[in-house]
């Protein structure tokens, strides 16, 4: 037994003898063609304030036949950069003499922590690479906001308890949910962006009033804290908006995106106008039994529908466009417009009557349905379809004016979210098809072209 241990470990000492040996032998030379990268320009999302990114990452390619030895990688603004690079496992700003074998790649993973000077600044450095061969460099680039944190803790319960004002000055970064105390408004002057880390959102208590006051070029913006443009298109990074009961909400140009729920209201009354609601798992506006008047709002890509609504209230939807071409789900119906007389809360339903007017406005899907009414018995379910275009297949049956359009496609220019561009193709049959008395109370449509003669339906003369 004991002869049989030794023979194991002489076998195991002269295995690793062998693999060191080999290792020892390998002979690396000086790079006599200039090296190859994933890309040459490096674009890190924005960045905010003292806030590490996410780790990005360019691969180096060595396409010799033979193994080389680079003999140097630096950032070159060396330690002042902004930057942080980690280079073969190692971390720095300064590498001299890295192996790299025939035929192979290696990864140099990027971070930026930055301090912001401006409101807005551009950081920009290179990683620079020296060789026999020439030099060469990879451009960072990255754009850094400052920013204004909220965050809610054990100790701070992250509540605003006296009217408040925001301006674009500084980017608002949310984290867990902040509160603006019952009975108290939150004026949200244009251009602020207000960005909502993974599972946080804005709640405004009963009797609160929430005003946004964007304009054309400078919306406001609600989004998670993700600033990749892939996450334009991905929803839940954040949970959403919600309205307390008595609450107030008056919104013009907002671009509300990639939430769990949008915006949702309960008993709330609320102005909303020129705005965008996109990419929410649920709903971008989910309201329960409140009053809502609608003006050039756009919506698409929700999981459920793009507007929902529960235990009534009384809605007016004017020159609206409600597209919903969602795709991450299949299992979710991805509805225009959901109407019921009915809301579950915990384990009562509770009712209410409805009143829903919709003129010049186009609800389309790229499913059977994209409006789905539940009427229950004994309750008022009031609605009217004026001069608008929608889409329902059989089992479906509404009572539209002789202005509407029914099943017909409203040839988007591009309906995708990515390019997300719901403006009417000339030869669209929405084109013109506007009631005119109805245009002249929305007299400019979302983009602020006039629409007073031969009005279009939906937000997009």
């Amino acid at each position: 037994m004991n002869k049989f241990k030794l023979i194991l470990a002489f076998s195991f000492w002269a295995l690793l003898t062998a693999i060191s040996c080999n290792r020892d032998d390998i002979n690396f030379e000086s790079p006599s063609e200039l090296l190859r990268f994933s890309q040459d320009t490096l674009f890190l999302d924005t960045v905010y304030n003292q806030v590490r990114s996410e780790t990005y990452a360019v691969k180096i390619y060595n396409n010799e036949d033979k193994d080389v030895m680079i003999p140097k990688i630096s950032l070159e603004k060396g330690a002042s950069s902004l930057y942080r690079i980690n280079v073969d496992g190692k971390a720095g700003t300064d590498f001299t003499d890295i192996p790299l074998r025939k035929k192979d790649s290696l990864y140099i993973f990027v971070e930026i922590a930055p301090i912001a000077n401006a409101t807005e600044a551009i950081a920009e450095d290179r990683i620079q690479f020296q060789t026999p061969a020439g030099s060469q460099h990879v451009t960072l680039f990255s754009v850094v906001q400052d920013a204004e944190f909220y965050i809610e803790s054990k100790t701070n319960p992250n509540i605003l308890t006296s009217n408040t004002t925001w301006t674009n000055n500084k980017a608002k970064i949310i984290f867990g949910n902040l509160t603006v105390e019952a009975g108290k408004t939150l004026d949200i002057q244009k251009g602020t962006k207000i960005y909502f880390h993974k599972n946080s959102g804005l709640k405004i208590e009963k009797n609160g009033k929430l005003n946004v006051n964007g304009d054309l070029g400078e919306e406001v913006i609600f989004r998670g804290d993700r600033n990749d443009t892939r996450y334009d298109t991905i929803p839940k990074n954040w949970q959403g908006i919600s309205m307390d009961t008595n609450s107030t909400l008056n919104m013009n140009y907002a671009k509300v995106f990639g939430g769990t729920v949008g915006l949702e209201m309960n008993q709330t009354t609320a102005s909303i106008d020129n705005s965008i609601f996109h990419t929410h798992q649920e709903f971008g506006i989910l309201a329960i039994n409140s009053n809502v008047t609608a003006k050039n709002l756009v919506m698409n890509n929700s999981g459920e529908a793009n507007f929902g609504i529960f235990k009534g209230g009384t809605y007016n939807i004017i020159h609206s466009t409600l597209a919903n071409y969602w795709n991450l789900n299949s299992a979710l119906p991805g509805l225009g417009l959901y109407a019921t007389n009915e809301y579950t809360n915990g384990t009562t339903t509770e009712q209410g009557a409805l009143n829903l007017n919709i003129r010049n406005s186009i609800i389309y899907t790229d499913s059977d349905n994209a409006v789905l009414f539940k009427p229950t018995a004994g309750q008022t379910f009031n609605y009217t379809f004026q001069n608008s275009l929608l889409k329902y297949g059989s089992g479906a049956t509404y009572n539209v004016d002789v202005g509407s359009i029914k099943n017909q496609d409203p040839k988007f220019q591009n309906y995708f979210t990515q390019k997300m561009n719901l403006r009417l193709k000339e030869d669209s049959p929405a084109k013109g098809k506007g009631n005119v008395g109805v245009a002249a109370t929305v007299p400019l449509d979302i983009v602020k072209v006039s629409r007073t003669v031969t009005p279009s339906m939906g937000a997009y003369q």
